[in-house]
Formats: C-alpha cells, sequence, structure tokens
C-alpha cells in the first residue's frame, strides 16, 4: 500500500487504485509541445495495471517491526532501499505477477511494465541494502525479465498486428518513460510529497529537444509542472484512499479491522500548467 501520515493516523491508498491515477495522467498526456503515446490503447493498459500483483497483498496489509502499516511513504520516493517494507523475495513475486498477468492479456502492455520493473530493481535499487543470497535472486528475476521483453516483442513482430515503428526500441522506451514519469507523478499526489521532483526522465518534445520536466508543489496534494505536458491546463483528478486511525498498530490484524470498517474517500490532486 502506499501511505501518508495525517494527525493521529494514516491515510493508505492500494497499488492498484495508485496505478489507475497513474493511468488518468497518461490518459491526458499530450499536447503541442509532447507526443500523446501511440499504440494508445496498449500503453494506456500498461500504465493502469501495472500494480496488478499487488492486489492479493493489499488486500491483507501488514505492519512492520515498529507497528506502522507496511507501505510505500513520502520518506521512500526516489529510493528503493527498502524495497517497499517487505522482504525481497515477497517483492519480486508481486512484481513477477503483475508482468504475468498482462502478458497473458496485452503483451506489448506487458513489456512496458517489465521495463518499468527492471528499471526499479536495477537502476534505482540500492543493492547495499541486500544480502548475499538476495543478490543471486533479484539478478537471476533481473534475467528473466529481459528475456521475456524479448520474448513478447518477438511474439508481437510475428503477430504483425502493430507498425513497425511502435515496436521498435525507441518507442518502447519512450512509452516505458511515460509508465515512469505517471506512476511517479501518482506516487507523488497519493503521499501528498513536499520536496522538489521530476519526473524521472528526459522527454523528447515534438520539436526534437530533449527536457527535464519539474513538479513543484503549490499547495495540499496540488502541483505544478514545466514544461506541461497534458492536454488540458488545470486538471483534477480523484483516488480512493482509507483512514485508519492510531500512529501505532499492535497486530496487523488491529490494522485490517480498522480499514475493513473505514469509509472509502476520494482525495483529489490537482495539476496545473
Amino acid at each position: 500500500m502506499l501511505r501518508s501520515k495525517e494527525k493521529q493516523g494514516w491515510w493508505l491508498v492500494t497499488h492498484p487504485d495508485h496505478a489507475h491515477l497513474a493511468g488518468e495522467f497518461a490518459s491526458k498526456w499530450g499536447n503541442e509541445l509532447f507526443a500523446a503515446p501511440e499504440p494508445r490503447e496498449n500503453v494506456l493498459r500498461g500504465i493502469y495495471a501495472h500494480d496488478d500483483g499487488w492486489r492479493a497483498r493489499d488486500a491483507a496489509p501488514v505492519i512492520t517491526k515498529e507497528g506502522k502499516p507496511a507501505a510505500f511513504s513520502k520518506e521512500l520516493v526516489g529510493k528503493y532501499s527498502a524495497f517497499e517494507e517487505i522482504d525481497l523475495t515477497a517483492y519480486l513475486a508481486v512484481r513477477r505477477e503483475a508482468v504475468q498477468l498482462m502478458a497473458k492479456e496485452d503483451p506489448y502492455a506487458a513489456i512496458l511494465i517489465s521495463m518499468h520493473t527492471h528499471n526499479l530493481l536495477s537502476e534505482r535499487a540500492d543493492r547495499s541494502t541486500i544480502r548475499a543470497e538476495g543478490l543471486v535472486w533479484l539478478d537471476a528475476f533481473l534475467v528473466e525479465q529481459m528475456t521475456l521483453q524479448r520474448a513478447l516483442r518477438e511474439q508481437l513482430v510475428d503477430e504483425s498486428r502493430l507498425d513497425e515503428e511502435q515496436l521498435t526500441p525507441r518507442t518502447l522506451h519512450r512509452h516505458f518513460q511515460l509508465l515512469q514519469a505517471c506512476d511517479n507523478l501518482s506516487l507523488l499526489g497519493c503521499v501528498d510529497f513536499e520536496g522538489e521532483a521530476t519526473l524521472l526522465h528526459l522527454f523528447t518534445t515534438k520539436s526534437g529537444e530533449t527536457t527535464e520536466i519539474a513538479v513543484k508543489r503549490v499547495g495540499a496534494r496540488s502541483f505544478r509542472l514545466s514544461p506541461y505536458p497534458f492536454a488540458e491546463p488545470n486538471l483534477k483528478f480523484k483516488f480512493p484512499a482509507r483512514y485508519a486511525e492510531g500512529e501505532r498498530f499492535r497486530s496487523s490484524e488491529e490494522l485490517r479491522e480498522k480499514l475493513e470498517v473505514a469509509e472509502r474517500v476520494e482525495i483529489e490532486v490537482s495539476i496545473t500548467s
């Protein structure tokens, strides 16, 4: 889950709900400066569903050793040293499941999810925090993902359902960057991140220039993006969250009981140019 502290408790958001918000961002991407994604349906499907592997785990949340909800928080923005407070084998399992679930439905979308997963665990993970046996598992997982990406791309080429340009490494990389950009913006909104941030990658404009997209918090869950990548100048989005009262919990069962009776509240995120 994702958590943000408020008063004497926590706002908690499931990974699939966070990913759905990322998909909503992606659905608005594209203007006179930045191109909209194509093939649109496949790219959006991948972004909307990129965290579906977390669904079962989020349905049965657990607590940390300190009694907090085990979740992604604003302290982990830009870091992958804590693996969202779960053990590495469990983390790899949920990441693998997200890719496998999508591979059966949409190989193109699955490639993007796999690229996202590979990047998180290769370029963004702090290997110094992982034990030796864990590094063996991690490296095997990374090889597995690269092998799967090649196989899925070859499958799509053989099927000839998409334009050749849409299957080039350059186009796939651009759509992977979009997934990560929207994922990061969703994380910032869900945990109400207060620091300086970007959408992670350098983006190529329609004119061929590359630029970083800066994110500035201008209010509670309100962010200004520059340069602005969306079709409309002022956008509002909503995502569901539940509030669990209590700074610490005696057990995972106590946390689950509080969430079971908690009302799902729609929280608003504003994006402006």
